[in-house]
């Protein structure tokens, strides 16, 4: 059985309702929901002319190998609506695999740790939540140490509706 953390987010239509069916679609087709942080409110990161994104941590167990996960994800997308035009962008739901066990994969469609993952807080923060212990496999920090060394000033605030 495979550990995966994935971060969950989206800035367009019903977020909070976006973001539960993913966690339905992610439990009855990638694996088993082990645990799911608080909604987090975070500003937009890169392109900052957009609505504000609800970011959520997820941790799963699966049988699937990281590639097959990928592409279970990219369908979840599909199926909520998920249409990629502009890197950075609006989205309805974004689902990014930011671990995989201890492993490190560098393949073109798939990199695992998610290369930035340490730069941002609406990533950190949810994750800090659920797995504060994990080790990142290539920085050897846990999840805790990256977010209390992490430059980024957008705060991630817990999400009160």
């Amino acid at each position: 059985m495979n550990t995966a953390i994935l971060l969950i987010g989206g800035n367009l239509g019903d977020r909070t309702g976006n973001l539960q069916q993913a966690v339905q679609l992610i439990q009855e087709t990638a694996g088993e929901v082990v645990q799911t942080s608080a909604l987090y409110q975070t500003a937009p990161w890169g392109a900052v002319d957009q609505p504000d994104y609800l970011n959520q941590g997820v941790e799963i167990r699966t049988n699937m190998d990281a590639l097959t996960l990928l592409h279970t994800l990219l369908e979840i997308e599909r199926k909520i609506g998920r249409i990629r035009q502009q890197k950075w962008g609006s989205r309805v739901i974004d689902i990014d695999l930011i671990f995989f066990n201890d492993s490190v994969i560098s393949l073109p469609e798939l990199k695992v740790p998610h290369p930035r993952m340490q730069l941002r807080q609406f990533v950190l923060v949810p994750l800090s939540e659920i797995v504060p212990d994990y080790v990142h496999p290539v920085l050897h920090q846990t999840v805790r140490e990256l977010a209390a060394s992490c430059t980024d000033t957008l705060p991630a605030s817990r999400y009160q509706p």
